[in-house]
């Protein structure tokens, strides 16, 4: 069995890769993008969510923020697939894939190198924050650097 990845990891790949992104321990839980919110003092808005999607048996991570939800038949348009071989990925399938747990998920430093898609409009924003690796620990970025270190395509993707 793989070892499930953390903070310390994710660290250890921001260093890596000198990017500029922070890690914030949390002294409340941050398993909702809610919970993220309060404990970080921001709109909700600024938090951004790394969801696992299964494009027929291709793992695919969609970002987008807040309170937004993606919506599906616009990822499978994006995808040029059909809506019903576009599926959200289990917590254990996205657990192997990425390392990370569900709500403590970066978006990057990952298992594996992923498809990353980011709604249009978490692009348009400054400075955000996700998943820094534990439940306890949120990451803070600039979306320039979120872009820069995904490879990621900018879609509209959300409903």
């Amino acid at each position: 069995m793989k070892t499930t990845l953390s903070s310390k990891h994710l660290q250890a790949y921001i260093d890596t890769h000198r990017l500029a992104a922070v890690i914030l321990p949390m002294s409340a839980h941050t398993a909702t993008v809610g919970d993220a919110a309060r404990a970080l003092g921001v709109d909700a808005d600024r938090i951004i969510k790394s969801l696992v999607f299964m494009a027929g048996e291709q793992p695919i991570l969609v970002i987008n923020n807040g309170m937004a939800r993606v919506d599906r038949k616009k990822l499978a348009a994006f995808l040029g697939m059909n809506r019903k071989r576009v599926k959200f990925a289990r917590a254990e399938q996205a657990l192997a894939v990425t390392g990370y747990r569900v709500g403590s998920m970066p978006p990057f430093g990952h298992r594996e190198d992923l498809r990353t898609l980011v709604d249009a409009d978490t692009a348009e924003l400054d400075t955000l924050y996700g998943g820094g690796g534990d439940i306890d620990a949120m990451m803070q970025l600039s979306s320039s650097e979120l872009l820069k270190v995904t490879h990621a395509e900018v879609a509209d993707i959300s409903e």
